[in-house]
């Protein structure tokens, strides 16, 4: 079992930032992925972002990319989302989610978090 909990998201205006936590806890050895997932009302869940459990590889939703910043801090078993230059098309529940493969796809991934509301206005 692994526990995912999001926090950091909040309201903003357009072009500001934030920046989103994912502490894991729990049987993390078997993750090989971390990966952000969002839903704006009304849409389906879309992918954000992914960074490898181990080495520095990252990946992007070609909407995000040159704003968004995945990283992580294995002391702390976290994962961040830093999220620059918001726009309101931005504003959604951000989920975090473990996966044992490098997914893209929702059902490709093990775990999930509750969520944690970002709204932007302009």
């Amino acid at each position: 079992q692994v526990q995912l909990v999001e926090s950091g998201g909040g309201s903003v205006q357009a072009g500001g930032s934030l920046r989103l936590s994912c502490a894991a806890s729990g049987r993390t050895f078997r993750t090989y992925a971390m990966n952000w997932f969002r839903q704006a009302p009304g849409k389906e869940r879309e992918f954000v972002a992914a960074i490898r459990w181990s080495g520095s590889s990252t990946y992007y939703a070609d909407s995000v990319k040159g704003r968004f910043t995945i990283s992580r801090d294995n002391a702390k078993n976290t994962v961040y989302l830093q999220m620059n230059s918001l726009k309101p098309e931005d504003t959604a529940v951000y989920y975090c989610a473990s996966s044992q493969v490098l997914s893209t796809v929702d059902y490709g991934m093990n775990y999930w978090g509750k969520g944690t509301l970002v709204t932007v206005s302009s």
